[in-house]
């Protein structure tokens, strides 16, 4: 056999062959798609478990056999970049959303590894299964070939909400990187919504519902003044700073404390154990004297570092040394690159939620004609039924008479009598004029015996109705075409969207700063009360979960006494311990004399976003009382 050798310059193969594997790296491997949020091995990590069965409500299974599943089928490329991926998906200080639940080490936030995959065990969270990969059966994404075209996988996972925006993504591929911050789900959902109803809706609009981001450790965004052009330009930096609190001594022989319980999203891992070296550092070079004792007294419950101080520290100083001196106070660098079309693109804020949206409403549309589709089959199945059962003996003559089963469907489809024995003339010619359809015939075919006793035949005649009835419903969103049928898609992608948020809100952790505040109130003209008054408040943050009403269905938080305000729409509440005043105040709301309010920072003197509203009956009535 001849050789057949072909003349290439090297540069050129070089060059190519590299480009080839540039954009393998970017699209198959380390950037996330614009719809799902998800790179390539966590779709298939997660496609995997649920092949494998691993609902939240089943047993958990080992890492390994998952990892098995996910290499041998979808992802041949190592085990290792497979268990990475799952022990980052169950990390609740990574993801703002896990979307695994593991059972074992899974590593923790001061950067242990987690143990070996034939050790820990793992499932799908709930919310992963109901708005991660519902509907997969029902043709709303398309399938493609693995690796060696054994198997078949997801292109991209039907995911109900912006995954990217809420679990955010980080990856380096050839020549790029991304990173993006996490965000709170139902600050997300509303924005999401917002866009729905208004689809030339603005970055900055869009940021009356989404204020920044949401990261899991916490912290303090101190550059809230750039996010408009960050999110606007889908670059930039977020200047991080961790939550430090005085706690002043509360016995003789106490120390005051400063606590640091939250820290920058980028001090995860070793970088925890570099801070508090670096605090020693800043102890033995004698930068500072203030810091007698550094303990960290962080469990599964949350941060907790404290630094024990001399008596008359100045604590303002301390701070600031901190932040300028160690990694309390850090960079978060932005680049919301993901893939688009096949392509690597750039977003801003609006992007990634009309990317997503517009993915929604085509996995909507899709799962909608599917299900119309079944609704036809099974009409179609229930009338020919419920026609075979007035017709029953006919049909019995007909089975009777026949040699084999081609027969009887011939009969029962076209008429044709052929060699079928009939007992009377007058059953002849009415089998003549029979058309059932081909799956209406094998449906009559299987027909079990019992299903002729009249209450049985009563209920194909109530499926039949309901049938008829989804069809209706069906119907009327994909009646529309163009823009209309949009209109009406979006209607119930918005619905779809409230049980995600209802049913795994998740409280936010950039929430704005406790302090004190005052609050003055301003009465309407020809009332009894008039001028303005004003009263402090001490307010601070308070998680949903930990508000509850008493059998009178008045707001308690723990043993205190608490004016509550609960947002529209919102996942936290503001909890204000109020002065002897409040009584007042509440007369005041029932009675309809307010007009005005203004929450003031008095710790600096600085204006900032009201926090407590008192605007109304709602304010501080059955939702919100002074206990």
């Amino acid at each position: 056999m001849s050789e057949h050798i072909i003349k290439a310059e090297f540069s050129e193969v070089m060059q190519k062959s590299y480009i080839d594997y540039a954009m393998s790296v970017i699209c198959a491997r380390a950037l996330p798609d614009a719809r799902d949020g998800l790179k390539p091995v966590q779709r298939r990590v997660l496609y995997s478990m649920d092949e494998l069965g691993l609902r939240y409500d089943r047993p958990h299974r080992k890492s390994a056999r998952i990892v098995g599943d996910t290499m041998g089928k979808y992802h041949p490329h190592g085990d290792s970049s497979i268990y990475e991926s799952l022990v980052v998906m169950s990390q609740d200080f990574k993801k703002g959303i896990p979307l695994v639940d593991g059972h074992g080490n899974f590593g923790s936030i001061e950067g242990d590894g987690a143990a070996a995959m034939r050790y820990t065990e793992a499932r799908l969270q709930k919310i992963t299964q109901e708005a991660y990969l519902a509907d997969l059966d029902k043709n709303v994404v398309d399938f493609v070939s693995n690796f060696d075209e054994t198997e078949k996988e997801p292109e991209v996972l039907p995911v109900k909400i912006p995954n990217l925006l809420v679990n955010g993504a980080d990856g380096i591929a050839v020549g790029m990187t991304t990173s993006i911050p996490p965000h709170n789900l139902s600050e997300v959902i509303d924005a999401v919504k917002a866009y729905m109803r208004k689809e030339s809706i603005t970055n900055e609009e869009l940021m009356e519902y989404i204020q920044g981001p949401d990261f899991p450790t916490g912290g303090i965004v101190i550059n809230k003044k750039d996010l408009l052009n960050i999110y606007s330009s889908g670059i930039g930096k977020i200047k991080l700073r961790g939550k430090v609190t005085l706690e002043p001594a509360k016995k003789r022989g106490e120390k005051d404390k400063l606590v640091i319980s939250e820290i920058p999203y980028t001090m995860i891992g070793n970088n925890i154990s570099k801070f508090l070296s670096d605090i020693v550092s800043l102890i033995e070079n004698k930068v500072t004297t203030d810091i007698l004792d550094i303990s960290n007294e962080s469990s599964k419950d949350g941060i907790r570092i404290v630094l024990e101080l001399r008596k008359g520290a100045d604590v303002e100083r301390l701070k600031n040394l901190l932040y300028k001196k160690t990694k309390l106070e850090d960079t978060f660098g932005v680049n919301m690159l993901a893939i688009v079309n096949g392509r690597p693109e750039t977003l801003d804020l609006k992007g990634i939620i009309e990317n997503h949206t517009q993915f929604h409403y085509e996995v909507t549309r899709r799962k909608y004609k599917t299900l119309l589709n079944k609704l036809y089959e099974q009409r179609e199945i229930k009338e020919g039924l419920i026609k075979a059962c007035d017709m029953i003996d006919l049909i019995i003559e007909i089975i009777r008479g026949s040699k084999n089963q081609k027969e009887v469907k011939a009969c029962l489809t076209k008429g044709d009598v052929g060699n079928i024995r009939f007992q009377s003339s007058d059953s002849m010619i009415e089998a003549t004029k029979l058309s059932f359809t081909d799956k209406q015939a094998s449906a009559i075919l299987d027909l079990k015996l019992y299903r002729l006793i009249g209450l049985e035949v009563l209920h194909i005649k109530i499926a039949a109705k309901s049938i008829a009835d989804a069809d209706v419903k069906l119907t009327d969103a994909l009646k529309y075409t163009g823009q209309q049928q949009t209109q009406e898609i979006s209607k119930v992608t918005a619905g779809n969207l409230e049980v995600p948020k209802d049913d795994y809100e998740v409280s936010g952790n950039q929430a704005a700063e406790a302090g004190v505040y005052t609050m003055t109130i301003t009465a309407k003209e020809g009332t009894n009360f008039t001028g303005s008054r004003e009263w402090t408040y001490v307010v601070a943050p308070v998680k949903m979960s930990q508000i509850t009403k008493d059998k009178d269905g008045k707001v308690q938080i723990g043993h205190g006494t608490f004016s509550v305000k609960i947002e529209q729409d919102k996942d936290t509440a503001q909890a204000a311990l109020v002065t002897s005043e409040a009584e007042f105040i509440e007369k005041l709301v029932d009675a309809g004399d307010i007009t005005a309010d203004e929450l003031t920072r008095t710790a600096n003197g600085a204006s900032m976003e009201l926090l407590l509203h008192i605007q109304n009956e709602s304010s501080l009535g059955e939702e919100s009382r002074t206990q």
